[in-house]
């Protein structure tokens, strides 16, 4: 007879509740991946520096991804 460990839940992308500054969305995906939160939201505002839809791409994430 064999025996079956329950697998762990999969990781789901939200928004954070206790994490956010605007909408979550920096906090949500430091969740995630594991990184700090601190260190997402430097690379998204080093990502504004540069040429690029960011700021549409957060709020569609803000809309798109679901809260906690």
């Amino acid at each position: 007879m064999t025996t079956q460990f329950p697998t762990p839940a999969p990781k789901r992308l939200t928004r954070s509740r206790d994490d956010n500054w605007i909408g979550g969305v920096c906090g949500g995906l430091a969740e995630y991946t594991g990184w700090s939160s601190g260190l997402v939201r430097f690379l998204f505002v080093l990502s504004c520096l540069l040429p690029g839809p960011q700021f549409l791409l957060y709020i569609a994430l803000w809309i798109i991804i679901p809260k906690q």
